[in-house]
């Protein structure tokens, strides 16, 4: 019998869940579909947007959360990039530029991929791509 694989759906550590869901949810338009604990203060979500999934887990418990992210840990997150498909990679641009994110224009990659590359507010690198 073969392996049957039907998804897949990264986890990532957050600092900060409220300005993690503001950025995924609000900016690029994913909805929670799942969440622990039930309410609004959130250590773990599962988000969803057009069947793509991403799940955010809280890198500290609360009451041993620091007051400010440790900028190493953030540094380490640089070396991970979630690549999203986007068909109109400038309208991704345009939509984040007028949400107010800071972005550079997007380029074409030498392997024929116009692509936008932003970070998100851990260090996460988000790539949006779609072939020119």
């Amino acid at each position: 019998m073969a392996l049957e694989i039907q998804g897949m759906t990264p986890l990532i550590q957050v600092f900060d869940m409220p300005t993690s869901i503001a950025f995924y949810r609000d900016v690029l338009g994913f909805e929670i579909v799942h969440s622990a604990p039930p309410g609004d203060d959130w250590d773990w979500v599962m988000l969803r947007r057009q069947g793509v999934e991403l799940m955010l887990n809280t890198a500290y418990e609360k009451p041993s959360r620091p007051p400010s992210p440790d900028a190493e840990r953030n540094f380490a997150h640089s070396d991970t990039c979630l690549y999203f498909g986007c068909p109109n990679v400038d309208a991704a641009y345009d939509h984040l530029r007028a949400a107010g994110f800071a972005a550079n224009p997007p380029t074409i990659a030498p392997y024929g991929l116009k692509q936008l590359y932003v970070t998100d507010p851990d260090g996460y690198n988000l790539c949006f791509q779609w072939p020119v």
